[in-house]
């Protein structure tokens, strides 16, 4: 599973220690961000259903649609979530797997 800190923001409010992330297991990308105010959990933490979110761009809309946003994605962060992706879709069409 791989894990970026990215800046997510909405609600007047910033969580400069949010995570993103792709889950190969679920074959999801994740968004984990701002401290719940009774649980550990994530107060906004989208992502936990499997093929929740294949794209990038759908994580994306899903926040937007909950009032929160995270683009542009520094292009490190970008690159590497896409590359993550790709590299557990290879290892699932592995033979071997």
């Amino acid at each position: 599973m791989s894990r970026y800190i990215i800046t997510v923001t909405g609600h007047d409010r910033s969580d400069p220690e949010a995570i993103i992330g792709y889950d190969p297991p679920l074959r999801t990308f994740f968004l984990q961000a701002f401290p719940h105010d009774v649980t550990d959990d994530p107060a906004l933490w989208l992502g936990t259903q499997g093929h929740a979110f294949e794209r990038l761009e759908d994580l994306h809309d899903a926040a937007i649609t909950r009032g929160y946003g995270f683009m542009p994605l520094p292009a490190d962060v970008a690159a590497k979530l896409i590359e993550d992706a790709a590299g557990a879709a290879a290892d699932w069409a592995s033979p071997d797997f």
